[in-house]
This record gives C-alpha cells, sequence and structure tokens, in this order.
C-alpha cells in the first residue's frame, strides 16, 4: 500500500481560508444587553468569515431587522435590505440594496446603501436618501446624509423636499 501526503507549506503555497467557517440558514437571532431585547434579526442565510485577518458576517441573501430602543420597548425600528455585512474586528455594517430603516418614530429612510461606524456611533450614505415622516412631508438628501446612529441628529447634504412648516423652530421662543 503507498500513500501520498502533500504537505502545502513544503511547497510553498498557501492554505485557503477565504471560505464560511459557520452556515445558517433561516437564520433567527436575537440580541440581548441586560436581559433586554436589542435586536431580532432574521436572514435566509448567514455566513461567518473567521479564519481570515478581518473576520466578517455577511447576510448575502437579505436581512430584517429589528432594533429596540430602551425609551420605547414597544415600538420597534426597523432595517431591511438585500445584502448585508459586519466586520467584527472594526465594528463596522455596511448595508446595500433597497435599504429601508424605519425608525421607531416612524420616520422611514429609503436608500441603496448606508454605513453605520458603531465606535463612532455614526451612520452615513453618500446615495440619494429619501425621507418620509410620519406625517407625509418628505425630504430628499441628494448628495447623502450623515446621522447619530439612534437617529437623533442628522445633516443631509443638497437637499430638498416637501416639509411641514410647524416643525421648523421660530428664533425667540
Amino acid at each position: 500500500m503507498i500513500s501520498c501526503e502533500e504537505d502545502l507549506d513544503t511547497f510553498g503555497g498557501k492554505k485557503n481560508t477565504n471560505f464560511p467557517s459557520q452556515v445558517i440558514n433561516n437564520a433567527k437571532i436575537v440580541q440581548r444587553d441586560s436581559g433586554f431585547v436589542k435586536l431580532r434579526a432574521t436572514a435566509p442565510l448567514i455566513e461567518k468569515y473567521e479564519l481570515i485577518d478581518s473576520p466578517y458576517v455577511v447576510a448575502k441573501k437579505g436581512i430584517n431587522i429589528l432594533f429596540f430602543d430602551k425609551k420605547k420597548p414597544d415600538v420597534p425600528g426597523k432595517i431591511t435590505a438585500k445584502y448585508a455585512k459586519f466586520s467584527e474586528m472594526k465594528k463596522f455594517y455596511e448595508a446595500k440594496g433597497n435599504v429601508r430603516i424605519v425608525t421607531n418614530e416612524g420616520q422611514i429612510f429609503a436608500m441603496q446603501t448606508v454605513y453605520w461606524d458603531q465606535n463612532k456611533k455614526e451612520i452615513y450614505t453618500n446615495d440619494t436618501v429619501f425621507v418620509t415622516d410620519k406625517d407625509g412631508s418628505t425630504l430628499v438628501g441628494a448628495n447623502g446624509m450623515k446621522a447619530k446612529d439612534d437617529f437623533s441628529e442628522y445633516a443631509f447634504y443638497n437637499n430638498s423636499g416637501d416639509i411641514n412648516a410647524k416643525k421648523i423652530p421660530e428664533k425667540n421662543q
């Protein structure tokens, strides 16, 4: 009986590590902090790549996320996208493809791509952003936006739209 062993290190080859170490079909994820549900996510497919220098998690077939705020625990916000990626070391999220964010205040943000830098607590995009408020007013940020990750403050670039004038504060009040 004869056998041969191929040792890639002997031949100077590299071992392939660019494959998912975990694959979850029909994923349902719940993230808690001190017993409080912070996030509920569902995705048809989630792949985790952790055998590489910069580990990441990817949802190539889309994702739906409900996020909960302690101030309004009964009214979750929602994010949907056709693709999402999370870099674990950088704490950086990317969502692409028909991205919709609905805040727990009822505002709807629609764009093609959005990024969330969890370390800076900042969400941003350079894409055109369409915002619809719960009263029906609309705003278009033609050159993107930057926002705090809780949407308490945000700025739009090259914007236009139809907003409710009652929401604009007067100077001497």
